[in-house]
């Protein structure tokens, strides 16, 4: 999977088959700063991609233009063959088809676990209550947290409650989820726990785009690694291309500061 090509040019709106995402000639700007410069990109079904680069290269404003938490200025999304909607009910549709797991989690304090999960089934997908506690209690234990069910996020730790947040994405049965850095907040020793949970996700065929600072996530679970410096999309290619063999200096550079120190 890691050989599919680019979209090329604004009249590339709606993805070849097979695409689930695609991105074409996205610019985003705040202010003056310029964060996304013209960006290509596809994403296949089932494919995993993984978006890495310094701080400050477009990383997160990519990921997040995909469910439409940032808008662009210029250029054409597209998810399923269908562009995005810009507002109302058609873009809470999509956002129920495009699963986002944040660095902070984002879960209802006040409500529990269990509660959490089920939420948008009900006011979403408008699922049975019946039907939606019995899937939010598999979706709990298949990311290891089932006996959490009753209790408040904030009696959790960091790595469960990022583990609650994938399950609560993956109720909504999503074409697709977003990670945008999902283990930056928490502490090393429960890293782990988390990156885990998503390369089962990985291998079990779910789409996903991740962008994250692990690098043996992106070495073991990626069929594609994104390099992102200055707003651009420098290089992509399979990871053990691009972490043996990187072509650009910029990628260069950035491998040679995380990976030998």
């Amino acid at each position: 999977m890691s050989g599919v090509a680019k979209t090329k040019g604004p009249g590339d709106d709606v993805p070849v088959s097979g695409d689930l995402v695609a991105l074409s000639g996205v610019n985003k700007h705040f202010g003056a700063l310029h964060v996304l410069q013209d960006i290509d990109l596809t994403i296949a079904r089932g494919e995993v991609v993984v978006v890495i680069g310094p701080s400050g290269s477009g990383k997160s404003t990519l990921c997040r233009t995909i469910n439409r938490l940032e808008t662009i200025d210029s250029g054409a999304i597209s998810i399923d063959g269908k562009p995005l909607p810009q507002e109302g009910r058609e873009l809470a549709r999509l956002r129920a088809d495009v699963g986002m797991v944040f660095q902070s989690f984002n879960l209802f304090a006040h409500k529990t676990v269990l509660e959490n999960v089920m939420l948008g089934q009900l006011k979403v997908r408008r699922t049975e209550k019946k039907a939606a506690e019995e899937k939010a209690r598999a979706l709990l234990d298949r990311v290891g947290v089932g006996s959490q069910c009753d209790k408040y996020p904030a009696q959790l730790s960091g790595g469960q409650q990022q583990r609650v947040a994938i399950a609560r994405a993956l109720a909504m049965d999503p074409k697709v989820i977003l990670f945008d850095e999902p283990t930056s907040a928490l502490d090393p020793e429960m890293i782990n726990e988390v990156l885990e949970v998503m390369q089962q996700l990985a291998r079990d065929g779910m789409t996903m785009v991740v962008v994250t600072h692990e690098m043996g996530f992106a070495r073991s679970a990626a069929n594609r690694v994104v390099f992102m410096a200055d707003g651009r999309i420098v290089e992509e290619a399979a990871p053990e291309e691009f972490f043996s063999n990187p072509r650009s200096d910029r990628a260069k550079d950035f491998l040679s500061k995380i990976l030998h120190h």
